[in-house]
């Protein structure tokens, strides 16, 4: 991999990690139409680089959030932002469940451009859906809500079924406000990436293989756009525009889709 197709995976990381359209889908198309390919080792470790990037652009964005929370979660009484954070943790028990047991199993059997193009289109389905459906707006997220929205956080480790689609049309769907379903998303993200980033390295299967030129360029290129896509989002989602993403997810996973036959 060179410096240019570093930046290249990492625009499109910042890019898609936030909007609804599948990161891990629109890097697995990238990499078939880039010709790039990394040895496991390698592979992980760019990864891993990609994904803490994008981590970090969202602690920059939604600084002032985090911070309120960590500042009310050593309270000696229970409050607002423990709630909070405790639903967080609710909602981190499905993928938990899934990324301890089955993200092996999930990588090797459905990492085919088959599969990302047809997820695309769950993808558009549930972004259609969210759009044209007027549920009772919540102000807050219940603890239930949380466990459902992390299921669907769960169900979208498939490539092409977009995490923060699948977690916002969820959440919508149940009935909670644009603007709060939009930040418990992308707040709910953090520890699972974290936690994953944690297994690899305990595992051992984090280390080098890449050079450190690429590296950098592609960290950099992923935090900046990470920065940029993270607002964009959120200010989409307030504006209930999800129903461009629906159409363009619905086009690519045609193309891909079609690309497997042919």
């Amino acid at each position: 991999m060179d410096t240019i197709q570093a930046i290249i995976l990492g625009i499109i990381q910042g890019l898609t990690e936030f909007l609804p359209v599948s990161s891990s889908g629109h890097l697995q198309l990238a990499n078939a139409l880039l010709g790039t390919s990394l040895d496991p080792e390698s592979d992980l470790t760019f990864s891993l680089t990609l994904h803490a990037a994008t981590v970090l652009s969202t602690i920059v964005v939604l600084w002032r959030e985090i911070w309120r929370l960590l500042r009310g979660l050593f309270s000696k009484h229970f409050n607002e932002e423990q709630a909070y954070v405790l639903k967080i943790v609710v909602s981190m028990i499905p993928i938990g469940i899934v990324g301890i047991f089955f993200m092996d199993y999930v990588e090797q059997a459905f990492s085919s451009l088959l599969v990302v193009g047809v997820m695309l289109l769950v993808t558009a389905t549930l972004l259609t859906f969210a759009y044209y459906a007027r549920p009772r707006e919540k102000s807050a997220i219940s603890y239930r809500d949380a466990f459902i929205i992390g299921l669907s956080q769960a169900v979208a480790v498939l490539p092409g079924l977009s995490r923060s689609g699948t977690t916002i049309a969820t959440g919508l769907l149940l009935g909670n406000r644009k603007d709060v379903v939009a930040q418990f998303s992308f707040l709910m993200v953090l520890p699972p990436i974290l936690g994953n980033a944690l297994l690899d390295v305990v595992k051992g299967d984090f280390g080098g293989g890449v050079e450190l030129l690429p590296l950098v360029a592609g960290f950099v290129a992923a935090f900046v756009t990470g920065c940029l896509a993270c607002r964009f989002m959120l200010e989409i989602v307030r504006r209930g525009k999800l129903i461009w993403f629906a159409a363009y997810c619905a086009v690519v996973g045609i193309v891909a889709t079609v690309s497997y036959f042919v």
